[in-house]
């Protein structure tokens, strides 16, 4: 296991990650690799979307009302004919092929920030 190149505080404070809870999910057909599109609800920063290659541990219904922690300060990612506006934060298995959500352990409110 490689672990990254030390970051100064200065560098981590430039990342903006943030909790939100999923409203929509919907099948994302035209991405190459199984993905969900999600409507992530941030509170007073707004609702921003997401694909998130995450089909092969959760079902949509699921998906509806779980709270998630994303970066929401990188700029928009065109994937097909999507824009991804956050990127929905997670641990891959070993093999790579799964995603586990980074989730708060108890509820908080929509748009809390990471620190």
């Amino acid at each position: 296991m490689n672990i990254k190149p030390e970051i100064s505080w200065a560098d981590f404070e430039k990342i903006d990650i943030r909790s939100g809870t999923i409203i929509s999910v919907n099948d994302f057909e035209k991405a190459r690799n199984p993905s969900y599109q999600l409507e992530i609800d941030f509170g007073d920063l707004g609702i921003k979307k997401s694909s998130a290659q995450i089909t092969s541990l959760y079902r949509k219904e699921e998906l509806i009302g779980k709270q998630i922690l994303a970066v929401i300060n990188f700029p928009k990612k065109q994937i097909a004919n999507f824009f991804s506006e956050c990127l929905v934060l997670g641990l891959y298995s070993e093999d790579k092929k799964d995603v586990t959500l980074l989730t708060p352990s108890l509820p908080t409110k929509n748009g809390m920030q990471v620190g």
